[in-house]
């Protein structure tokens, strides 16, 4: 979705009823909408506190919908469009590979997010954990954005687009260097309760192995 040209003017046309706006741009994405929005409110045409709410709600629950329609409705969904299926396959093998810091990161990787959501729904995540890291990872979305808007101010609206794209590169750089420190260890400690296992066998053999002896 592109942002409106001028939030200005949605301000000065619908008052406080933009906030109620920007809920329903962030239901549905609304990143560069949220970078224009921050950084009227740090021209004073906005409460940011009351931005940020509406950001992070708005965004919850967006993500809320798309996750319960994949719950219920994902297999014939991709039936009848079988062009989804490469995205969300995409999404359910970073969930797979990655689990929660794929649930916590999704709306920062670019190109993903559309599909992540649905994705988790088809893959039946239960309900509840969900909500929670979506709930989480919806206010680091919009504080993040919101607050990027706020400090840059009118300096953001001539570079806004290189800003988003780099913002979501480098977050993206940020998970996968996040999610391979991860990887590594858990591989690590794999290995050290292997070598601690096989060292148990082969104690238990050699115990099982005198027994017999006697």
């Amino acid at each position: 979705m592109e942002p409106p040209a001028d939030i200005h003017a949605l301000i000065a046309e619908y008052g406080t009823l933009v906030y109620a706006i920007i809920f329903l741009w962030t239901f549905f994405e609304g990143e560069t909408f949220v970078l224009f929005a921050g950084a009227a409110a740090q021209q004073g045409a906005l409460n940011v506190w009351v931005l940020l709410l509406v950001a992070w709600f708005g965004s919850f629950a967006g993500d809320q919908m798309w996750f319960w329609i994949g719950r219920r409705y994902g297999s014939q969904m991709l039936e009848r469009r079988p062009k989804w299926r490469a995205g969300v396959d995409g999404a359910l093998e970073m969930l797979k590979r990655y689990d929660t810091w794929f649930i916590l990161s999704f709306r920062f990787i670019y190109g993903v997010r559309n599909f992540a959501s649905f994705a988790m729904g088809v893959a039946r995540i239960d309900p509840l954990r969900f909500a929670a890291l979506n709930f989480v990872a919806a206010f680091v979305w919009a504080a993040s954005f919101v607050g990027i808007g706020y400090m840059f101010g009118r300096a953001l609206e001539a570079m806004l687009g290189d800003v988003v794209h780099l913002f979501l590169y480098v977050m993206l750089g940020v998970f996968v260097g996040s999610s391979a420190i991860v990887y590594f260890v858990h591989r690590r400690q794999s290995r050290k309760a292997a070598a601690r296992q096989a060292a148990k066998d082969e104690a238990a053999k050699a115990a099982a192995a005198d027994i017999a002896a006697d």
